[in-house]
C-alpha cells in the first residue's frame, strides 16, 4: 500500500500502482471527468500513469495553469495528427503550449499550408477529437527511438534525441499519431470540445536564423464552446487594439527597411508621448532622491569583461567594432557605466543610498524571428536606475521601488499585476549564474521578505534570475486581459566586487555596496506598445499627443478660430486646427479616428457669442463654453491622476 496525501492534509492508502484517475474516481465520478492531469510530489503527471510510492497529490482541472497547459499541449498533438493525415511525410519539431493556446513547428517538405487548409484541419481535428482516443505513454530505449525516427528520416526528432539518455525518453500515441514527447497529456482527445486554428507563420529551426525556416501553425482549444466564443470576441478586440496597427494609424512610430528591423523611428506624436513619460519619471525620481546621469552609447570591451556581461550576455549584444586595436561594443545595458560613475569619486556611508537614474539608450541584437513591433526591438530607451546601498538599507530601498511601481499602476489604470520573483538554478552555477551559492540564497530570501512584509502579490519562478542575482519581473495585464512583462527590479551582489566598488562605512572601513537595478517604466518601446493596446489608442488627456482639435465650420470663422488656437497654445495645450475644406461631419469623424480627446467646433454663432462648442471624444456634445471656462475645465481633465 502507498500513502497519498491530499491538499487539505488528509492521507489515504491505495494499492501501489494505482493511478490518479482511479483515485479521482474513488472520490467522485463527476470529479474524474473534470480532471485533466495530476501533480505528484510537484511533478505534473498523466492521469493514467501508475504511482508506486507515497506521494502528495493534486488533481488539476482546466482552471489550473498546469491543467490548461497540458490541455493545450495535447491539442498540439491532435493538430499534428490532423496535419499528418493531410500532408503525409510531414516532419515535426516542437509543439509547446503558450499563453493562449499552442503551436507546432513543422517541415512540410516544400508544401504549404494555406488559410483554406486551416479550415480543413480544424474539421479534421474535430473528427479526431470525437474518437475519444487515449493518450498512451510508452517508455522506450534510446536505441529503439533512434531506429524509429531514422526509419522515418526525421532529422528533427533525431536532433532532440541527441541530448537524451535511456530512462529519459517516452513516446505518446493517440489514434494513428506517435510523437517523441516527455508529456504529460490529458486522458483522451474527447475532452477537446472547441477548436480554432488562428495563424500560420515561419519560424527558424531552433530559433537560429542560419537554419531552415519551418512552418508554424498556431491554435487554441477549449473544453466548451462558450469559452471559445468569449476568447474569439477578445481576439477581435485585440486586433483592433494591436499596437502595430494603432501605431501606424495614429502616427506614433514607423519602421523602415533602410534603417533596419527592430529599430523604430518615433514620429512627432510618439515623441510627445515619450517626452511626457520622461517628464513623469523625472519628477517621480527627483522626489524620491535620484540623481540624473548621462552615459555614452558605446564602451570598450574591457568594461563588459569586468562586468561579466560578455560571457553571459554576448549573444544579445551587437558584434564589436575595432578601432586602433581596441574593441568597442554598442551599449546593451546601462549598469556598467553607472558603476563607473559611482567609482569616480570617494564615497562615504553618508552618501548612501546613492540613486543614479538615466533614460539610457541600449542596443540588443534580438533574433529576427523574435522581433515584434515595439514589444521586441533592437534599440530601446530604458527608464533605468541603479541604487547603491548597504544591507541595512536594502529593505526600505527595495520597498520604495515597489511602491513606485504601485504609483505608476494607479496613474495608468493597471488593476491586475503580479511580481514574479525569478530565482537561480543551483545546477547552473558557474554557467548561467555567478557561482556564489550562499549569496544567492541570502539575497533571494531578502527579496522574498520584502514582498511578504509588504503584502505584495508574487509568484516564484526557478531558473529565471539575472546572472548576478535574483530579480522581480513585473507582470501586468492590459484592459483586455493581455499579459505583458513591464519592468524589472533586480538585486546585484556581484557587480560591486567585480568593479571593486566601495564606500567608507561608519567604522572607517571599506565596504562593498549592494546594488539594486530597477526600471519601473521599462522601455519607451514596450511601455508605449502596452499603452496603445491598454487604452485602444485613447490616451488620457495628459498623455495624448494632440489634446484639442479646433474644427472651424467655414472660412467665415477662420480668424476667430486662429485666435482661439493662439490662446490655447499660450496656455500650454497641445492643440491643432483643421482648416481643410471639408464638412464639419468629416472633420469630427477624422478627429474621433485620431482619438483626440477634445474637439472645439466653431461656427458663426460661437464666434458671435465669443464661445466654443465642446465635444468629448466618444461622448459627443458637451455644449457651449467660454474659452476661460474650457481652459479651467481642461486643467482638471488633463491632470495625471
Amino acid at each position: 500500500m502507498i500513502n497519498i496525501t491530499f491538499p487539505d492534509g488528509a492521507v489515504k492508502q491505495f494499492e501501489a500502482g494505482t493511478t490518479p484517475m482511479a483515485i479521482a474516481k474513488s472520490i467522485s465520478e463527476g470529479l474524474a471527468k473534470r480532471i485533466l492531469v495530476a501533480s505528484i510530489n510537484g511533478q505534473v503527471w498523466d492521469m493514467n500513469r501508475p504511482v508506486y510510492e507515497d506521494a502528495a497529490l493534486k488533481l488539476l482541472a482546466w482552471d489550473d495553469s498546469d491543467g490548461k497547459a497540458t490541455f493545450w499541449h495535447s491539442s498540439a498533438h491532435l493538430m499534428a495528427e490532423a496535419v499528418e493525415s493531410m500532408f503525409p511525410g510531414v516532419k515535426f519539431w516542437v509543439g509547446p503550449p503558450i499563453d493562449k493556446g499552442f503551436y507546432y513547428d513543422m517541415d512540410l517538405g516544400g508544401a504549404q499550408i494555406t488559410e483554406e487548409d486551416l479550415v480543413k484541419l480544424e474539421k479534421k481535428m474535430v473528427e479526431l477529437a470525437k474518437q475519444n482516443n487515449q493518450f498512451v505513454r510508452k517508455e522506450i530505449s534510446k536505441a529503439d527511438a533512434v531506429a524509429y525516427f531514422t526509419e522515418k528520416g526525421d532529422e528533427y526528432k533525431l536532433d532532440l534525441l541527441e541530448g537524451l539518455q535511456d530512462g529519459e525518453i517516452t513516446f505518446y500515441t493517440q489514434g494513428e499519431f506517435t510523437d517523441l514527447c516527455r508529456g504529460p497529456h490529458i486522458p483522451h482527445t474527447g475532452l477537446i470540445k472547441s477548436i480554432k486554428l488562428t495563424n500560420i507563420s515561419g519560424a527558424y529551426w531552433k530559433g537560429d536564423e542560419k537554419n531552415k525556416v519551418l512552418t508554424r501553425v498556431y491554435g487554441v482549444t477549449f473544453p466548451n464552446q462558450q469559452e471559445m466564443d468569449e476568447y474569439l470576441l477578445m481576439l477581435e478586440e485585440a486586433k483592433k487594439r494591436d499596437h502595430r496597427k494603432l501605431g501606424k494609424e495614429l502616427g506614433i512610430y514607423t519602421m523602415d527597411d533602410d534603417v533596419g528591423p527592430g529599430l523604430p523611428l518615433w514620429m512627432p506624436n510618439g515623441t510627445i508621448i515619450i517626452e511626457e513619460l520622461e517628464k513623469l519619471a523625472k519628477e517621480t525620481e527627483e522626489a524620491a532622491g535620484y540623481k540624473r546621469v548621462v552615459t555614452p552609447h558605446i564602451a570598450k570591451e574591457s568594461m563588459y569583461i569586468t562586468s561579466g556581461h560578455l560571457p553571459y550576455y554576448q549573444d544579445s549584444m551587437y558584434p564589436p567594432m575595432e578601432l586602433d586595436g581596441t574593441k568597442y561594443y554598442l551599449k546593451a545595458m546601462n549598469c556598467p557605466h553607472h558603476h563607473k560613475i559611482f567609482d569616480a569619486e570617494p564615497r562615504s556611508y553618508r552618501d548612501m543610498p546613492l540613486r543614479l537614474a538615466e533614460y539610457g539608450t541600449c542596443y540588443r541584437y534580438e533574433q529576427s524571428g523574435e522581433l515584434f513591433g515595439l514589444m521586441r526591438v533592437r534599440c530601446l530607451h530604458m527608464n533605468d536606475a541603479h541604487i547603491y546601498c548597504t544591507k541595512a538599507q536594502f529593505f526600505e530601498e527595495f520597498k520604495a521601488v515597489n511602491d513606485m511601481y504601485l504609483k505608476y499602476f494607479k496613474i495608468f489604470g493597471i488593476d491586475k499585476y503580479v511580481m514574479r520573483l525569478s530565482l537561480h538554478d543551483p545546477a547552473k552555477l558557474g554557467q548561467k549564474y555567478i557561482n556564489e551559492p550562499e549569496l544567492w540564497l541570502e539575497t533571494e530570501e531578502m527579496v522574498r521578505q520584502v514582498l511578504k512584509d509588504t503584502n505584495t502579490p508574487f509568484v516564484e519562478v526557478a531558473d529565471e534570475g539575472a546572472f548576478y542575482g535574483p530579480k522581480i519581473d513585473v507582470q501586468i495585464w492590459s484592459a483586455i486581459g493581455r499579459e505583458f512583462t513591464l519592468a524589472t527590479n533586480q538585486v546585484d551582489f556581484a557587480q560591486g566586487r567585480r568593479f571593486k566598488l566601495s564606500f567608507t562605512n561608519s567604522e572607517n572601513e571599506q565596504e562593498t555596496p549592494l546594488i539594486i537595478h530597477r526600471a519601473p517604466l521599462g522601455t519607451h518601446e514596450r511601455f508605449i506598445g502596452f499603452l496603445l493596446e491598454h487604452y485602444a489608442g485613447k490616451f488620457p488627456v495628459w498623455l495624448s499627443p494632440v489634446q484639442v482639435k479646433i474644427l472651424p465650420i467655414s472660412d467665415k470663422v477662420a480668424d476667430y478660430s486662429m485666435g482661439i488656437f493662439k490662446q490655447l497654445k499660450e496656455a500650454g495645450v497641445r492643440v491643432e486646427i483643421d482648416n481643410r475644406v471639408e464638412s464639419i461631419g468629416k472633420k469630427i469623424r477624422d478627429a474621433e479616428l485620431m482619438r483626440v480627446p477634445y474637439m472645439l467646433v466653431m461656427g458663426e454663432k460661437d464666434a458671435a457669442a465669443e464661445k466654443v462648442s465642446v465635444r468629448r471624444q466618444g461622448e459627443g456634445d458637451l455644449g457651449q463654453q467660454s474659452v476661460k471656462e474650457f481652459l479651467d475645465n481642461f486643467k482638471i481633465w488633463a491632470k495625471r491622476e
